[in-house]
């Protein structure tokens, strides 16, 4: 499993007023802008700002990532390898697979694999 890129994530009332505080920073327009669950959601930079009603988000709260992988299957493997557990998932979303994954440390990781499509404008 090779990890392609991780986002830090942000949560703001209103993604409409936040998103383009995020490209003037970090200079160019959102990578990505697609819906997830109730949650409306842009990728700019390392960013990922997440808008939403706060019962529909406050469950990634405490969740680190997204971090993009190559293989979601071998980012599974490697989770129960080390004694973590798989919490959800795969599910497949707008931009690929994703799992849910609690380490043995306690940290819960949201683990996502691309779609080919997705993988190609954002990283090529």
């Amino acid at each position: 499993m090779k990890i392609l890129k991780t986002y830090a994530r942000l949560f703001v009332t209103d993604l409409e007023q936040a998103l383009p505080v995020y490209e003037k920073l970090v200079g160019t327009a959102a990578d990505l802008r697609f819906r997830f669950e109730q949650a409306d959601i842009a990728a700019v930079g390392d960013f990922l700002v997440i808008a939403g009603p706060h019962d529909a988000v406050s469950a990634y709260r405490d969740t680190v990532g997204p971090v993009i992988v190559d293989d979601l299957d071998a980012a599974r493997q490697f989770v129960t390898d080390i004694g973590g557990e798989i919490t959800s998932g795969p599910i497949v979303s707008a931009t690929g697979r994703v799992v849910y994954a609690r380490h043995p440390d306690g940290t819960n990781v949201e683990y996502v694999q691309w779609a080919a499509d997705i993988r190609s404008h954002v990283l090529d």
